[in-house]
C-alpha cells in the first residue's frame, strides 16, 4: 500500500512509502518500483507479525525430527534424501550459491529492482517460513538502490524463476556482485553501501527465496504496462493518420462496435470518434472513397483486440503480483505442504500474448506509415519531403518501422508451447516464462519504436495540409510533439528525433492529450 509524506527540503527521492504486506501490490506499484518512484519500502506490521508465526512454524518442524522437503531434505532429484540438523544452515546457503548459474547480460535495473519487490511481497504474506530479516534486507536494498547482478538467462519458469533469484539471494548473504551507483562491485561492497550485514540463511530461507515467478512476474508486468499505455497513443496517432490521409470517420461508429461489443472494441471506437470531433481533415475525400484500407477502418478492432489481451494480462499478473509461488507452503494450520505454486504457466500464457499483441500493433501502425509516405496512396508529396529527389526526406522511416515489424514477429512466437524436462525428470514440465516474458518487453519496446516513427510520419504529413489543423483533441498532442521534433525542411539524421519521441512515449509525456 502506498503512503504520501512529506517531502524535506533536502531529501532528493521520491516522497511516497511503499508498506509491503503481501496482498496490495498493483501493477503500478511494480512500474514506480521500476522506475525509482518510491521514496521508501516497509514491512507492514501485520505482516511482520504473520512471518514470525510462518517461521515458528518451520522451527518447530525441525525440533520434532519430522522430515519435511526443503526444511531438512535435499532438493529436487535429491528430495528423498535427508539432511542432519547440524547442516541446516549450509544446506540453504549451498542452495543459493548451486542456483546461481545465470549466464547472459546482467538484466536493467528496472527489472531487478522490481524482481526485490516482488519476492519481499510473497515473503511478507507470511506463508514461506522465512523471518522478517529476510524482507526487511531486501527493502534495505531497495532503499538504498543497491541491486543484485543478475543475469538474464537461466530459468525455465518451474520450478519458478530459480537461476535469477538465486543471484538475488546471493547478494542477501554477501556473495556475488551489485550495482552501486552505476558501479559493478562485490556484494559485500554493495552490503556495506546499504548499510547492511551478510544474512545467515536458517532452514528453509535459501529455499524461499528461490522458489518463485517473479522474473517472469516483474518483467511481463513492466511489458504490461507499458503496453496499455501505448495502445492509448497508438489511437492518438491512428487518429493524426487518419487525419493527415482524409480517411472516413463513419467506421469508428460506436454502434457499430457495439453491434460486437468485445470491451477493447467499444473503447477504441468511442475514443476514436471523441478524438476526431470537430476535424477539418478526416472525409475530405467525400462519397469518392466509400472505404477505406484495413489500416484505417479497422483501428478499433485491431487496436481494441490489443486492449483486451492487456486487459487479460492485467487480471493475471495483479493476482500473481500478491500469490504465494512457494514450495513447500506452511499452511495457517501448521501444515507444511509440497505442490505446484511456483510453476509459471498462467504468467508465460499471458506474456506470451503481450508479445503477439505488441507485434501485431505494431504491424498496423507500419501499414499506416506506409501509407503516409507513398504519394500514391497519400495523395501528398512522396515521401513527405519538398524537392524530392534532392531530398530523401522520411523514406527510410518505414524501411526502419519494417525491419522492427520483422523482428517483433519473431519475439512473438510463443514460448509457453515449449517444455524441457529438467532436474533428473523430477521437474518433466516447465513454463518457460522467463524467456517468454523477455521476449513481450522487447516486443513492446518494438512497438514503441514504430509507433514513434507513425507520430513522427503523422505530424509530418499534417504539415502539408496547413492551414487546416488537427481536430481540437489532438491539437496538443501535436505541439508537444513539435517541441521535441522540428518540421523536416531538409533532410536530417533523423534517429534522434525518433528517439525522443520513443523517451517520450515510454516516459507518459505524450498521453495527457486524447487519453480517454
Amino acid at each position: 500500500m502506498l503512503v504520501s509524506v512529506s517531502m524535506t527540503d533536502s531529501a532528493e527521492k521520491p516522497d511516497q512509502i511503499l508498506r509491503i504486506d503481501g496482498n496490495s501490490l498493483t501493477l503500478e506499484d511494480v512500474e514506480s518500483a521500476a522506475r525509482g518512484r518510491i521514496g521508501r519500502f516497509e514491512l507492514d506490521e501485520g505482516a511482520r507479525v504473520a512471518m514470525e508465526r510462518s517461521h515458528d512454524r518451520v522451527l518447530e518442524v525441525v525440533e520434532s525430527g519430522a522430515t519435511v522437503y526443503g526444511v531438512n531434505t535435499g532438493f529436487g532429484h535429491f528430495a528423498q534424501v535427508r539432511v542432519d540438523g547440524a547442516d541446516l544452515e549450509q544446506l540453504q546457503l549451498n542452495l543459493v550459491r548451486s542456483h546461481a548459474v545465470g549466464v547472459g547480460e546482467p538484466l536493467p535495473l528496472e527489472a531487478v529492482r522490481p524482481i526485490m519487490l516482488l519476492r519481499a511481497n510473497v515473503l511478507a504474506r507470511g506463508y514461506s517460513g522465512g523471518r522478517p530479516l529476510i524482507v526487511d534486507q531486501l527493502l534495505g536494498l531497495l532503499n538504498r538502490d543497491v541491486c543484485p547482478v543478475v543475469p538474464r538467462q537461466g530459468s525455465v519458469g518451474a520450478s519458478g524463476d530459480l537461476a535469477p533469484l538465486a543471484h538475488v539471494a546471493l547478494v542477501l548473504v554477501g556473495e556475488g556482485e551489485a550495482w552501486v551507483d552505476g558501479s559493478r562491485v562485490e556484494a559485500a561492497e554493495g552490503l556495506r553501501a546499504a548499510g547492511l550485514d551478510p544474512l545467515v540463511l536458517e532452514a528453509k530461507e535459501g529455499l524461499a527465496l528461490l522458489n518463485g515467478t517473479q522474473m517472469m512476474t516483474a518483467i511481463g508486468a513492466l511489458a504490461c504496462r507499458e503496453l496499455e499505455d501505448l495502445c492509448v497513443v497508438a489511437d492518438i496517432v491512428g487518429a493524426l493518420s487518419v487525419e493527415a490521409l482524409g480517411a472516413r470517420v463513419d467506421a469508428f461508429e460506436p454502434a457499430l462496435a457495439e453491434l460486437r461489443p468485445h470491451p477493447g472494441q467499444v473503447d477504441v471506437a468511442h475514443h476514436m470518434v471523441g478524438l476526431l470531433a470537430g476535424s477539418e481533415l478526416a472525409n475530405r475525400h467525400g462519397a469518392e472513397r466509400v472505404q477505406d484500407a484495413y489500416s484505417l477502418r479497422c483501428i478499433p478492432q485491431v487496436h481494441g483486440a490489443a486492449r483486451d489481451v492487456c486487459r487479460m494480462a492485467r487480471g493475471t499478473l495483479s493476482v500473481e503480483i500478491n500469490s504465494v509461488t512457494d514450495n513447500p507452503i506452511v499452511l495457517e494450520d501448521g501444515r507444511i505442504i509440497s505442490g505446484g505454486n511456483f510453476h509459471g504457466q498462467p504468467i508465460a500464457y499471458a506474456v506470451d500474448m503481450l508479445a503477439i499483441a505488441a507485434a501485431d500493433l505494431a504491424s498496423i501502425c507500419e501499414r499506416r506509415v506506409n501509407r503516409l509516405v507513398n504519394p500514391t496512396l497519400s495523395g501528398l508529396p512522396a515521401f513527405l519531403v519538398q524537392d524530392g529527389g534532392l531530398q530523401s526526406g522520411l523514406l527510410i522511416t518505414q524501411t526502419a518501422a519494417a525491419a522492427l515489424v520483422s523482428e517483433t514477429r519473431g519475439l512473438a512466437v510463443p514460448s509457453a508451447a515449449d517444455s524441457i524436462p529438467t532436474s533428473a525428470d523430477q521437474e518433466d514440465h516447465v513454463s518457460m516464462g522467463a524467456w517468454g516474458a523477455w521476449k513481450a518487453w522487447q516486443a513492446v519496446a518494438n512497438c514503441r519504436r514504430v509507433i514513434a516513427i507513425e507520430v513522427l510520419c503523422a505530424c509530418e504529413a499534417l504539415e502539408f495540409l496547413a492551414p487546416a489543423l488537427p481536430a481540437p483533441k489532438l491539437r496538443a498532442f501535436k505541439d508537444r510533439v513539435r517541441e521535441m521534433v522540428e518540421p523536416l525542411t531538409a533532410d536530417r539524421v533523423l534517429s534522434p528525433d525518433i528517439a525522443r519521441l520513443e523517451v517520450a512515449l515510454l516516459e507518459g509525456d505524450l498521453l495527457g492529450s486524447g487519453r480517454d
